[in-house]
């Protein structure tokens, strides 16, 4: 939502201040917005595979949405983790074993909607607690595994990011190539009358203002936002991590979520009242 608005305050910025003392009919020179997108989009396309287009695709409609990770999302994630583990430490770590290799009809896991319909973390949690189970790693090893899949998982989200904020950095040099061909076209018809040729010189103009406008206030943002999301994104992972090393350390449950609570933003952090006070309201239900 905030970057339509922020759309909007650009173009109204942009165009309203130029309408004040010039003609918006003088911006719309078809064939300069012709040239720019296509240029931009050869840009893309000859410097991703399929599979990286595919990614930045998928990725764009997320810069539209609203973040998912808030306080009542990581409330719910620690009270899952918190019954799970209040569950390994009444019974064993071998009762959980049906709830990891079948999450969508785990009794606990489906209680927590919020948390487990994301594919991605349910992976997360049910692979490391599946070699908790096991029982053939200790906590340094898993701790090291976790780091390592964190950081890929890191460096995969922030590709299509990364992407868009070099293709941001192009469309400023596509307006120019497009204004110099525009200029080389006035040098063509110098015999022409001054407004003949003032109006050719102001449709060459053009495609370095749309280039520029483009880059800064379209493209960029769509890279910071999904760069602001991939950081959010990147810290459900080691709030669950963090649970999930306590617990191994021989940490009790309510413990254990403690040290999670303690990872997240600030904005997002319940008090520890709160997630108390949650936790035991759960335990009725």
């Amino acid at each position: 939502m905030f970057i339509i608005i922020g759309y909007v305050i650009v173009l109204a910025a942009a165009l309203g201040t130029y309408a004040v003392h010039g003609s918006l009919g003088a911006l719309w020179v078809p064939l300069e917005y012709i040239a720019i997108i296509g240029l931009t989009i050869g840009y893309v396309v000859a410097s991703n595979g399929p599979r990286a287009l595919k990614a930045v695709i998928a990725a764009i409609p997320a810069a539209l949405k609203g973040s998912p990770y808030n306080k009542a999302l990581y409330m719910d994630l620690l009270a899952m983790l918190y019954e799970i583990l209040s569950k390994v430490r009444k019974e064993g770590l071998m009762s959980i074993e049906g709830d990891v290799e079948n999450p969508e009809s785990s009794p606990i896991f489906s209680k927590y909607a919020s948390v487990s319909h994301d594919h991605h973390v349910m992976e997360f949690i049910c692979d490391y607690l599946r070699m908790m189970v096991g029982g053939n790693l200790n906590a340094f090893e898993i701790e090291n595994l976790m780091d390592i899949e964190i950081e890929t998982h890191h460096a995969e989200a922030h590709f299509p990011a990364h992407m868009i904020q070099a293709t941001a950095g192009a469309v400023p040099a596509m307006g120019i190539v497009v204004a110099v061909m525009g200029v080389v076209n006035v040098m063509g018809s110098v015999g022409e009358p001054p407004a003949v040729l003032g109006k050719m010189i102001g449709g060459a103009l053009v495609g370095t203002f749309l280039g520029i406008l483009v880059s800064y206030g379209f493209v960029e943002p769509i890279a910071n936002q999904l760069n602001q999301k991939v950081e959010e994104g990147g810290k459900i992972y080691q709030c669950i991590k963090v649970v999930l090393l306590a617990s191994m350390n021989g940490y009790a449950p309510q413990v254990a979520i403690e040290f999670g609570r303690k990872v997240l933003y600030a904005s997002d952090r319940p008090t520890f009242m709160e997630l108390e006070e949650d936790v035991k309201s759960r335990k009725g239900k």
